[in-house]
């Protein structure tokens, strides 16, 4: 059955062009709909995030306009929009790679990070309540999610910190040993101290203060950490409580000072700070490094780190890639039964059609007074004569047109021996009843004069 990923992501497009094709979460349901009603699409599923907008398609052998439908939609004319350079088409095979390496974080802008999978299963939980997904997107997406906890239980994609924010907070970590127990001040109400905020918040931190030049915006920070707000007059009276500072402004200078931090210092008796300042230019006074008792570290030195675990992430990225082909192997196996699966239910469906009308006619023998060792030998021999009529005259026409692929496949369905993935003889199961030999191959017209 083939798989079709349509896309454009952070590495085909800049923002300007992938802001322009986000989906809404109010139109998901629309788009889903429109989208599983082109002609060849069987099932359907829409991955919208910052980084990434991606089609997951079953298809039948032609593939849909999927990226025409995708400029439609998003009425791309009309903003003078082309993403033909910018689109990505994956089939079958490499499909499928692609969305068990995109689960596994190892498509992301940052290396291993999980928040991906997490949006996946949003994206394949709204497909699949609104009915575009069947059984193969089913099959594939559940197996993404297991593929990338496999990844993370087997590998360290996600052990390193590789973000500067993220390895602020790792390294506080290391001088605190009861880290939620401290108080952390965050000067600045940007993105990057917004994310670092995070980071403590979700590291168990219960005390944050949020200073800022405008009041409004740290006390929105403030209230989506669950801290409190100052502004930055207020600093230098707050400083002597901050087990934790992390900076990160537009000023031009200084806003933490060597005396401010050396007061500080005095109030705490000599309790340790962790400082760390991620603005350039710097916002703790150099010298402030050199006072005992704190710990204070740049850009540059949380840059090393994250340069080092970004080359630990790579390794663990290369196991990570070996593990997904082992699981695409053991996938597509799967997907061979699914394929037959169809045909199975038809052969039963029809097996189960030809014995409903025989004992219906066994029946009406019975209520019409004849022996039921009569009836019952006409049920046996009817049932049997009819269930092979079909493939038996089959296997003539196949011996008629030498069509040996044929013979050998009905020999090895209808043979009293199995075989075994190696191609052995296997004994029949115990609960078969009677011994029979292997079925023979009919000889091919003209067989007697080959002697």
């Amino acid at each position: 059955m083939p798989f079709v990923v349509i896309g454009i992501n952070h590495r085909t497009a800049p923002v300007e062009i992938r802001e322009k094709v986000v989906f809404a979460e109010d139109d998901l349901g629309a788009a889903l709909r429109e989208l599983t009603s082109l002609p060849g699409v069987r099932e359907g599923l829409i991955v919208s995030t910052c980084n990434r907008t991606e089609l997951y398609c079953v298809t039948d052998a032609v593939e849909p306009p999927l990226v025409e439908w995708l400029s439609r939609w998003h009425d791309l004319a009309a903003h003078r929009v082309d993403i033909t350079g910018c689109v990505y088409r994956l089939h079958d095979t490499q499909a499928i790679k692609h969305i068990f390496s995109v689960a596994c974080g190892l498509d992301s802008l940052v290396l291993g990070e999980p928040q991906i999978l997490g949006q996946l299963k949003t994206a394949y939980r709204h497909a699949h309540e609104h009915g575009a997904t069947g059984p193969y997107l089913n099959r594939l997406m559940q197996t993404a999610f297991s593929v990338a906890k496999r990844v993370r239980t087997h590998t360290r994609i996600g052990a390193s910190a590789v973000s500067v924010a993220s390895a602020a907070v790792v390294l506080a970590r290391t001088v605190f040993e009861h880290f939620e127990n401290h108080t952390a001040l965050l000067v600045g109400a940007g993105e990057m101290i917004a994310l670092a905020g995070r980071h403590l918040r979700a590291n168990g931190l219960r005390r944050i203060v949020v200073a800022n030049r405008s009041i409004a915006r740290a006390q929105e920070l403030a209230a989506e950490l669950g801290g409190s707000s100052i502004s930055l007059d207020a600093l230098a009276t707050h400083l002597p409580d901050a087990d934790i500072v992390i900076t990160s402004t537009a000023s031009p200078t200084p806003v933490v000072t060597y005396e401010a931090v050396r007061a500080a210092l005095r109030a705490r008796k000599r309790r340790p700070m962790f400082m760390v300042d991620i603005a350039v230019p710097r916002d703790i006074e150099p010298a402030v490094g050199k006072l005992p008792d704190v710990y204070l570290f740049t850009i540059d030195d949380l840059q090393s780190v994250v340069n080092e675990n970004l080359e630990a992430r790579r390794e663990a990225a290369r196991d990570a890639d070996q593990l997904i082909l082992a699981e695409i192997a053991a996938f597509e196996q799967q997907l061979k039964a699914l394929d037959v699966a169809p045909l199975i239910r038809q052969i039963r469906e029809n097996a189960d059609a030809v014995r409903a009308y025989t004992v219906a006619q066994a029946q009406r023998m019975l209520a019409a007074g004849r022996d039921p060792r009569e009836v019952i030998e006409f049920l046996g021999t009817t049932l049997t004569s009819r269930l092979m009529h079909a493939p038996t005259q089959r296997l003539r026409e196949a011996a008629e047109q030498a069509d040996d692929e044929l013979l050998r496949a009905v020999q090895l369905l209808f043979s009293g021996q199995a075989r075994d993935s190696a191609g052995q003889h296997t004994e029949p199961p115990a609960n078969e009843g009677d011994e029979t030999s292997p079925m023979p191959l009919p000889p091919r017209a003209g067989a007697a004069n080959e002697r």
